[in-house]
């Protein structure tokens, strides 16, 4: 069995954004060679998260708008995380949608289901922020 290592590194200009990282996930698979097994993605930190879903921009919104309403961002005060960081609306948001994802390789390629994608999700950005692809297999 072989195993491939890689991490995705991303510039996140904003405090939330979901971003489509299929393309960069299909790039390592390709590299790392294994043509069955599985493929791990998952965010390496605390207040961001790893999903698959549609890439639809409605439904992104859709997602963002039921996040806020289930934790809002402010007023800080509210949680009692705050104090000298003012995410814990970040943490929240990472419990309901996940850290990572897990698919099936299958003849070289992700095996998806329709209109399936590997999504990026941040929620305290404005930095750099990374991604670990661990895939293993034949």
């Amino acid at each position: 069995m072989k195993s491939f290592r890689k991490e995705l590194w991303f510039d996140i200009t904003r405090r939330r954004e979901f971003r489509n990282i299929t393309p960069q996930v299909r790039e390592a698979l390709a590299e790392s060679g294994i043509r069955e097994g599985l493929c791990l993605v998952n965010a390496m930190h605390i207040t961001a998260s790893v999903f698959i879903n549609d890439d639809e921009s409605g439904l992104h919104q859709d997602f963002e708008t039921w996040l806020e309403k289930l934790a809002p961002e402010k007023p800080h005060s509210q949680y009692h995380h705050n104090g000298f960081e003012d995410n814990a609306d970040a943490h929240l948001k990472r419990q309901v949608m996940g850290r990572e994802a897990v698919v099936a390789v299958t003849g070289g390629e992700l095996d998806f289901g329709p209109w399936e994608q590997i999504f990026y999700g941040e929620f305290d950005g404005k930095r750099r922020k990374r991604v670990l692809v661990k895939i293993i297999g034949e």
